[in-house]
């Protein structure tokens, strides 16, 4: 392998998952005109988000197996492929029904996006490399954030929104065609080095009993809706609690999410650097995820800012946090479960957290309503210490499914 290999690996993986976010966005950008052509009411609109939510959550954990079986380099080819063509057939949609079903197929390619990423890092990373590539791999969805609606509105204000699908599921199909060319050789060296690993049916019902498999699974349980909470209900509270205007909130509101991408990338460096000078992996990753609950404190104040810009300060804070943590949390997984049921401990996990996020979601709006904001406030603030104390007391680290670890680079 080319040294330094890892480094274009890293790179598609990012693009990857930018693409992810950007293909999730087009249709909120867009949905102004669709409504126009098709009249779509906001109700059918909603039901048709739902259908991307069901097999997103259903796929997280079933891409995450058979990528681990099937090994990242066609893993994330086929994701990448799938969900790029069920973008393109948006353009052919002529009604709810139609939405309805490539918004579900659209969640099923998705789903093993961000498995496959890790396992392709855990494949083709060195240890002293893997939280830093994960975080570039991971920052790119926040780079999808940052510049999904306004690359979205631009290319509206020229073509259709039919168009729009098409040249969004093109670019998918374009990195497949490189993520192939640049791959082959790994491919042929990879089959060298570690011939057919084949795993035993029943490391799914291992891993279900596995105890800091079980942990993962929970902390993402639990801090998940948070993060969905900031994404769907900040641009709201923003107008409503501080009088700022819609117009204003889109040209701030990208902040927090460049302060995600960031940390992504910022909390694997920190990670890795702190493994190297104290040369324990699980410190080296506690520490990082410590410094990351520790910033999110600041939320418990977030009801008492008179300031829409100590707000906005106060989000981003807590953007660059979950940054920190995500990266730390993900590489945990690929430290404690090795190179070939990561992918699955992460579907887990996404899983855990989509349904979690499905559920209390609506909830929120009942909370909002009946208590204001402060309760959720509270949760935000609270929950990534508590799932610290969790993680450091909790995790043993040690325990690899029998008859599932993969070789290790």
């Amino acid at each position: 392998m080319e040294k330094h290999y890892y480094w274009i690996i890293s790179f598609m993986l990012l693009l990857a998952t930018a693409l992810s976010f950007l293909d999730r966005q087009v249709l909120s950008v867009s949905i102004i005109r669709i409504k126009e052509d098709l009249h779509i009411t906001d109700t059918e609109y909603g039901f048709i988000n739902s259908g991307f939510l069901i097999s997103y959550a259903v796929m997280f954990t079933l891409g995450g197996i058979l990528i681990d079986k099937y090994g990242s380099r066609l893993g994330m080819a086929v994701s990448v492929g799938f969900w790029s063509l069920a973008t393109a057939l948006h353009a052919l949609a002529l009604n709810v029904f139609h939405f309805s079903l490539f918004r579900f197929l659209l969640g099923a390619g998705e789903g093993g996006c961000f498995p496959g990423a890790v396992k392709a890092v855990m494949e083709w990373v060195p240890k002293q490399k893997r939280a830093i590539a994960n975080g570039i791999a991971i920052g790119g969805s926040a780079i999808g954030a940052v510049i999904a609606v306004p690359l979205c509105a631009f290319t509206l204000s020229h073509t259709s929104w039919r168009m729009l699908f098409l040249i969004s599921g093109a670019l998918g199909l374009i990195w497949v065609l490189f993520w192939i060319w640049t791959t082959r050789k790994k491919r042929e060296e990879m089959e060298r080095t570690h011939p057919d690993k084949q795993m035993k049916c029943s490391y799914l019902v291992g891993l279900l009993k596995n105890r800091d498999a079980l942990l993962f699974v929970l902390i993402r349980f639990l801090l998940d809706p948070i993060f969905y909470f900031y994404m769907f209900w900040i641009p709201k509270y923003l107008n409503e609690a501080k009088g700022l205007s819609l117009e204003y909130i889109g040209n701030i509101f990208w902040i927090p999410f460049l302060a995600l991408g960031i940390a992504n990338v910022w909390g694997g460096w920190l990670s890795d650097r702190l493994r190297q000078r104290i040369g324990d992996t699980g410190r080296a990753r506690k520490t990082a995820m410590g410094i990351a609950a520790a910033l999110t404190l600041p939320v418990l104040l977030m009801g008492a800012l008179n300031s829409p810009l100590w707000a906005i300060a106060v989000m981003s804070l807590a953007f660059f946090a979950h940054g920190i943590w995500i990266t730390n949390y993900i590489t945990s997984i690929g430290d404690v479960f090795g190179t070939t049921t990561s992918s699955t401990v992460v579907g887990l996990s996404g899983t855990a957290g989509a349904i979690s996020s499905f559920v209390i979601n609506p909830l929120m709006g009942v909370v909002i309503a009946h208590y204001t904001y402060t309760p959720l406030w509270v949760y935000a603030g609270i929950m990534y210490p508590v799932a610290f104390l969790l993680f450091i007391l909790f995790l043993r680290g040690t325990t690899i499914v029998k008859g599932a670890q993969g070789a290790e680079q």
